[in-house]
């Protein structure tokens, strides 16, 4: 069994005395898993770094095995480890795809957005609004995505948008939440595509995502707790908010 594929370097662990265990987000085969031989040396470490864009060539004798891979790099992010930022954004993109990526399924619009979200990783003053709509896309592609298009309760497509509901993930208009307003979570115009997403604006989007990240989606994951790593990036995010 082998295949060929380029691929997103999620993370690496040591395997033995000087292998390490890779697990790749590609294309054409999703999540994939397996041993880099000789990826612990001074050679090897610093290309497997999270986030790098990696061409893949993967063999095993079954395919249920997990494999070794022989990679060569194709893109290095590793400069991101002198940002802060772009390191704290890389490891949520990386630590949430790791926790919603079931094994072995092709995703590839995910992988595609992805890719996208991952090269412009150095325009922090875009960067920040496109992981969100990054996370909205990782809910569509799960099978939780919202539904934005009018108000659940009035049934039309509606100027005033305000709310969404934290059980269905519909949007709900100001005048169709009446007195159910404070059960409902805010709607940011900037998850609708609307306005300049102020970084207020983004935050909110956050805790809406967050929400259903952890509400929603993380139930059908057999409950695991949402990855550190997302909550450190949306921390670090309003520390810079709040600081002006």
């Amino acid at each position: 069994m082998d295949w060929r594929d380029q691929g997103i370097l999620l993370n690496s662990r040591r395997h033995g005395e000087s292998s390490v265990i890779i697990e790749v987000f590609t294309p054409e085969r999703g999540r994939h898993a397996g041993v880099v031989r000789g990826g612990a040396s001074r050679k090897m470490a610093p290309v497997l770094q999270p986030g790098a864009q990696l061409d893949l060539e993967w063999r095993a004798r079954l395919e249920d095995h997990i494999g070794t891979f022989r990679v060569e790099p194709l893109k290095s992010r590793a400069w991101t480890m002198g940002d802060r930022m772009a390191l704290a954004g890389l490891n949520a993109v990386c630590a949430l795809l790791l926790f919603v990526l079931p094994e072995r399924e092709a995703h590839a619009e995910l992988y595609r957005k992805t890719l996208i979200l991952l090269d412009i990783l150095d325009q922090p003053e875009i960067w920040t609004l496109a992981y969100l709509n990054w996370e909205m896309a990782l809910l569509e592609e799960m099978g939780f995505g919202l539904d934005l298009r009018r108000c659940a309760v009035l049934g039309e497509k509606a100027n005033d948008l305000s709310y969404i509901s934290p059980k269905t993930g519909r949007a709900v208009s100001r005048a169709g939440a009446g007195e159910w307003a404070n059960r409902l979570l805010p709607l940011p115009p900037c998850l609708m595509g609307h306005g300049p997403a102020p970084d207020a604006e983004i935050l909110q989007g956050f805790e809406v995502t967050g929400h259903f990240l952890k509400n929603h989606l993380a139930p059908q994951l057999g409950n695991r707790p949402l990855p550190e790593a997302r909550a450190r990036y949306v921390a670090r995010f309003a520390a810079e908010v709040a600081k002006g």
